[in-house]
């Protein structure tokens, strides 16, 4: 793994002017699809858009968006984020472009991963970055504390809840909302991921678990709901090819559901 970095310079969070955590009560929801899909929306909506992988354990992201053969390099600043297109709209920083193998485990105790976390959050050059989606472990460790602690000063605009329909991974958010709670995060809203399965074929959607957990979360926590998220086979070829599902299915009626959320995250209050 490349060496930390030791920087004395102002945090790269300084220029950035939106900051989204991504959180989901248990693995296996979705949670870095979303976060993936979230920052590429946001860049198609003409945003400038950074994507910080802060899942040590398993960090998906690169492989998502077929960057796993790139290498982080460093300047005066700090870390320089890995950029996905040549206009530079989107850079992604994750611990998987500091392995040395992509299949090396991270076997860490906690104050490793914290400090990692750390550097992640304040020695990563963003250059002027409209929205910062930071995707999280899973649960409510100390690594979620951590970085609530690292991103106080720059107050962050808040959490995206991702749930599947099923009552255990509804279950699991509802701690996630008392974690937010606690530490002062604003909830800006809840996301059923996995929503129904949409046929390659007719494009009909139908219900594969149950559905309407995650709304009925929302409505009994009096947070929002963004909208559901269908398994649609078009989006997971497109990640698993490490290509981008906004520009690849413009029609998908997928894709229209994650608009209107970026549509609602853009256009939400600043209170």
């Amino acid at each position: 793994m490349a060496a930390p970095v030791e920087q004395t310079h102002a945090s790269g969070l300084a220029s950035v002017k939106h900051v989204l955590l991504v959180l989901s009560g248990k693995g296996g929801v979705g949670k870095s699809t979303v976060s993936t899909q979230v920052a590429l929306a946001l860049r198609q909506a003409g945003k400038k858009v950074g994507l910080l992988d802060i899942d040590l354990c398993g960090p998906s992201i690169p492989k998502m968006l077929n960057l796993e053969s790139h290498e982080v390099h460093q300047c005066p600043e700090g870390w320089v984020p890995v950029y996905v297109d040549k206009e530079q709209r989107l850079g992604v920083m994750s611990i998987g472009f500091l392995l040395n193998n992509r299949d090396d485990a991270v076997v860490w105790r906690g104050p490793k991963k914290n400090a990692m976390i750390k550097q992640f959050i304040n020695d990563v050059f963003w250059q002027d970055v409209d929205y910062l989606v930071i995707d999280t472990p899973p649960g409510t460790s100390d690594e979620h504390i951590t970085v609530m602690e690292a991103l106080k000063e720059y107050k962050p605009d808040g959490a995206i809840l991702v749930t599947t329909p099923q009552a255990v991974a509804v279950g699991d958010v509802r701690r996630e909302l008392t974690f937010c709670k606690k530490t002062g995060l604003k909830i800006l809203g809840i996301i059923e991921n996995m929503s129904g399965y949409v046929c390659p074929h007719c494009s009909e959607c139908n219900n594969i678990f149950s559905k309407g957990g995650g709304e009925g979360l929302a409505q009994h926590a009096s947070v929002p709901f963004l909208g559901c998220i269908p398994f649609d086979p078009q989006l997971t070829q497109s990640l698993e090819e490490g290509k981008s599902f906004v520009d690849l299915f413009p029609q998908s009626q997928t894709l229209e559901v994650i608009r209107t959320i970026i549509e609602q995250l853009i256009n939400k209050p600043d209170t």
